[in-house]
């Protein structure tokens, strides 16, 4: 008989996502390709087999009876690395201050950009560690890491520096984001500053970055200079991703097809035109639920549609200072509770379609033979659980790499 280093049997749900290998959309995304009383073993970090009663050796056997398994979540839209917690704000926005107000008194993005400057580089590491752990515990194996709280060229390159060392050491993989349009700083117009994003931080990014992020906004970068960053990424090598449409409808869902992003992500407010061009090109939508929870918003962007369209839809958690959240399975409770999202929906768009967001879907996001050995198992009956037992960590195991981490 042969062995393995891990066997996993008698899931009351192994949830496999086993199907094309492309972004799911529309029905798809309600597929979970589930195996009751299932079974999964693990060799050399790899997924080897995957059915009913397997029948191995393994010193590991782990008894999932009552419980489910499933791809460990991928967190395709993080801010990881930040120093400047903002909870002050909270008073603030129970208040009633808006984000605009709160700017001018001293906090916002401009607080965090302050406080991450000065933070010493081994302070950085260790608190974005202890975010990561954080993640592990709840079940992300696979997260996408931004920068975007230096604004401007050394603290952008210290923070994506940072992120290729924990890529390096922590159990998580961490696929970084140059985001260096994520506002403008102060002293520079938008136009003054796109010019510095052009010609002194993307020059010195090899290595560091794989995707090219811009928060295109009104008040902040237009379409035409996202579409100039952009553009000038893939000169560079790296894959468009876009905060479009998250505030008012510039039209960022369709400069996100226009320049072949990978995804766009918020999209509260995107027009049915945007979003209709996202579906034919298999752009896809990247939904932060968290985001407007955390800012007591009425408003979210419309899950229900985006799935009818046939756009494909991935869930992300956002963190970051004014959404600190390193829970995807929150993020999962609020797209099924706020967006009405079906849990099985929900669950595709946290591993399989996050997976794609992020062009690791052939590696990873559902449990198949040949794919990289990322399992969670959940203290719960069935898939349905995870919105419905909210508030608390289902998380039982997380196996990452093939390894109980």
């Amino acid at each position: 008989m042969e062995i393995v280093d891990i066997l996993i049997k008698n899931a009351n749900e192994l949830i496999t996502l086993k199907g094309p290998d492309k972004s799911r959309t529309k029905k798809e995304m309600s597929n979970l390709s589930i195996i009751n009383k299932g079974s999964i073993a693990v060799k050399d970090g790899i997924i080897v087999d995957v059915g009913k009663n397997l029948k191995y050796k393994s010193e590991t056997v782990i008894n999932a009876k009552g419980k489910i398994a499933l791809p460990g979540f991928v967190d395709p839209h993080t801010h990881v690395v930040f120093a400047g917690s903002r909870e002050f704000e909270l008073d603030m926005k129970l208040r009633g201050l808006t984000y605009m107000d709160i700017l001018k008194k001293g906090g916002g993005i401009f607080y965090t950009v302050n406080e991450t400057r000065k933070a010493p580089e081994e302070s950085l590491l260790r608190q974005s560690k202890n975010r990561l752990d954080s993640m592990l515990m709840h079940g992300t194996t696979t997260c996408e890491a931004k920068s975007g709280y230096g604004l401007e060229t050394e603290t952008e390159l210290k923070i994506l520096k940072i992120l290729k060392k924990l890529n390096d050491s922590h159990s998580i993989d961490i696929v970084s984001t140059f985001l260096g349009a994520h506002a403008v700083p102060k002293g520079y117009s938008a136009d003054e500053y796109v010019d510095v994003i052009i010609n002194e931080m993307f020059p010195r990014l090899k290595g560091l970055a794989q995707f090219c992020d811009v928060f295109c906004e009104k008040g902040v970068f237009t379409v035409e200079q996202s579409r100039r960053i952009l553009n000038t990424g893939k000169k560079y090598g790296l894959i468009p991703k876009i905060h479009a449409d998250e505030i008012v409808d510039t039209g960022g869902a369709s400069l996100a097809v226009e320049v072949g992003a990978i995804s766009a992500d918020h999209l509260l407010m995107s027009s049915d035109k945007g979003l209709k061009e996202m579906a034919k090109k298999c752009v896809i939508g990247v939904l932060l639920p968290g985001t407007p929870f955390s800012l007591m918003q009425q408003t979210y962007a419309p899950a229900r549609k985006m799935i009818e369209l046939g756009v494909p839809v991935a869930l992300a958690t956002d963190l970051n200072p004014n959404c600190w959240t390193e829970n995807m399975q929150f993020i999962i409770q609020l797209a099924c509770l706020n967006m009405k999202m079906t849990p099985a929906e929900a669950i595709t768009a946290a591993t399989f379609n996050a997976a794609c967001a992020l062009g690791l879907n052939s590696t990873i996001g559902s449990l198949e033979k040949g794919k990289q050995a990322d399992v969670i198992i959940l203290d719960c009956p069935n898939h349905k659980f995870i919105p419905y037992h909210f508030g608390v960590n289902l998380v039982e195991t997380v196996i990452k790499n093939g390894r109980i981490v």
